[in-house]
């Protein structure tokens, strides 16, 4: 029997979360290189609209830009609504990274840290696995991160996410495999990323150090 292609496990459309930029954008044009459809999700519209044309330029794929914010799911799940294709692949790049000591955090800042990191990938998850397990093929990308493999000082909250996120895709590998739907966790290291410059600008002068990965090479 034939394996069946990338395309046809994962196509037709693919909803990467946090596609304009980093590795969100990597994941998009590796999902586009394979001859998928994306439709990508960022709060800068600007970035997202020229990611978007590049991709749709270079590969031929339709390209889908939605300007949304994840913190905001219910919007997000009108606009996927509003979409009507199918989507048989989901990569959840999108993240908050509230960097300091938890002690001079605002709640706002932490509420929003679990809307991005855990509540909008939880029920993404959800939404989007209910129509692949019908169909009996797709697949899930969660990302994590090796700062979710342990506490650490000064990113406590988005450590804690991370882990949340790699426990979830384990758990769910197990849960929806039968159904012919794959989940993974990507634990990302240091990557060169504007989200990830900005974190380590925020720390004092000797905590600093620069990774040698960029997105496309992860």
């Amino acid at each position: 029997m034939k394996a069946a292609s990338f395309e046809e496990n994962y196509g037709p459309y693919a909803l990467v979360a946090g596609g304009s930029y980093g590795l969100g954008a990597a994941f998009a044009e590796a999902i586009a290189r394979r001859g998928v459809n994306l439709v990508l999700i960022a709060r800068q519209e600007e970035r997202l609209k020229a990611t978007a044309a590049r991709l749709q330029e270079t590969y031929e794929v339709d390209v889908i830009p939605l300007a949304a914010d994840m913190a905001d799911f219910d919007h997000v799940k009108r606009l996927i609504a509003s979409l009507g294709v199918p989507i048989g692949l989901l990569v959840y790049d999108a993240a908050y990274a509230p960097i300091g000591r938890f002690e001079d955090t605002s709640e706002d800042h932490l509420a929003l840290a679990a809307a991005v990191n855990v509540r909008a990938p939880l029920l993404l998850t959800k939404l989007l696995s209910t129509s692949m397990i019908e169909r009996g093929r797709g697949g899930i990308v969660l990302m994590s991160s090796l700062a979710g493999a342990q506490g650490g000082p000064n990113i406590a909250t988005y450590a804690a996410t991370k882990s949340f996120n790699a426990i979830l895709a384990e758990g769910l590998w197990k849960e929806l495999k039968p159904h012919g739907v794959d989940v993974l966790a990507c634990v990302a290291g240091a990557i060169l990323t504007p989200g990830y410059e900005q974190a380590e600008n925020a720390k004092p002068g000797p905590e600093r150090w620069r990774p040698r990965m960029s997105p496309s090479e992860h």
